[in-house]
């Protein structure tokens, strides 16, 4: 072992200085094994479109397609629903949530204080057997909608005796109907959602609805602001994203895990909504909590996960998408969802 003396006559092992040395280059290899242990897809700048809402309108939240493949439709600020008509190449009112909506009062709304007159609908899925629109507004629980439209009726909104205080986002099993739901906090409501995260809050809730009964279940409580759901292409377990911790969580409805929740995946940002692609794989949106589009280029817009839970790519705002809440990947093209801005973007990889 090779020796010498500092400055100060102390003996000073070389193996001191080549330990400190092994532990930066390890560290660095790590650092960068970190950064490209899986790819980030940048989407063709050529590809975006901006498929603007109507006058006014803002925060397009969750969208999806009904029975026919028709759409999409998205969820908005001031309470309604939306239908893209293709054809036409415009949105059309299709829905609102609001049971006393003033339209003179609601249309066009962005102030959270209003919506608890006007609604505000969050995470929006059609069952393919009924044609059914079923919508998680953040004030009056969960509510229906039927395949013409119009004013939608409302369903439940509490469980167990506690009420539910800014519901979130929803699944339904495609076999039986039954809805798989999140209200992200039993304390705050969606226009204090900043203070579910900064309190630390813990009092999201997983459950379900059985239309036919009309029953509500707590599948899982103690979550931190409980936000996406979605079902597995076996319909054997559900995840639901906690925002509050930066990680997706698994609930088993089937199997030898039947009832047991445990982690699925962190993720490198706060999750959103969920979507399930056609492989069966899953998009997860992260959202920079931002009030304001940033247009900061070096954001990651949401991260794709195996069935394992490992992230298998990332996708790359490119400085054009913020406070992005989901992502719908359909025939090759993405759908982007934005708690903000007054369009609906769209991109193709």
């Amino acid at each position: 072992m090779a020796t010498f003396f500092s400055s100060s006559g102390s003996l000073v092992s070389s193996n001191l200085s080549i330990s400190l040395f092994l532990i930066v280059i390890v560290s660095s290899a790590l650092s960068l094994f970190t950064v490209s242990a899986y790819p980030i897809t940048q989407p063709y700048y050529s590809s975006y479109q901006y498929h603007q809402l109507p006058p006014g309108v803002t925060g397009p939240e969750s969208l999806d397609f009904d029975c026919n493949g028709e759409g999409p439709y998205t969820s908005v600020s001031d309470g309604r629903i939306f239908k893209w008509e293709r054809r036409g190449g415009f949105w059309r009112e299709f829905a609102y949530t609001g049971q006393y909506r003033v339209r003179a009062l609601c249309d066009g709304n962005r102030y959270p204080a209003l919506e608890r007159i006007c609604g505000r609908p969050l995470g929006i899925k059609f069952n393919k057997q009924t044609c059914d629109l079923y919508i998680a507004d953040a004030y009056f629980g969960i509510v229906r909608v039927g395949r013409n439209g119009g004013a939608a009726t409302r369903l439940v909104s509490s469980a167990e005796g506690v009420p539910f205080k800014f519901t979130n986002n929803l699944d339904i099993h495609p076999d039986t109907g039954v809805l798989y739901f999140t209200d992200s906090s039993t304390r705050f409501t969606r226009m204090d959602h900043l203070r579910v995260t900064s309190s630390g809050d813990s009092t999201g809730r997983l459950m379900k609805y059985d239309p036919q009964t009309g029953e509500v279940t707590v599948l899982q409580s103690r979550l931190k602001f409980a936000n996406g759901v979605v079902l597995s292409k076996n319909n054997d377990y559900i995840l639901v994203a906690e925002t509050g911790a930066n990680r997706v969580m698994r609930h088993w409805l089937s199997g030898p895990r039947a009832t047991m929740t445990e982690f699925f995946s962190q993720v490198p940002g706060a999750p959103d909504n969920i979507k399930r692609n056609a492989a069966g794989e899953f998009w997860v949106a992260l959202n920079n909590g931002r009030s304001t589009p940033s247009f900061n280029s070096g954001e990651t817009i949401g991260v794709r996960l195996d069935e394992e839970g490992r992230i298998v790519e990332a996708l790359h705002g490119n400085g054009l998408l913020e406070s992005v809440t989901e992502l719908e990947e359909k025939n090759g093209m993405f759908w982007v969802g934005s708690n903000v801005v007054p369009f609906v973007s769209t991109f193709t990889v």
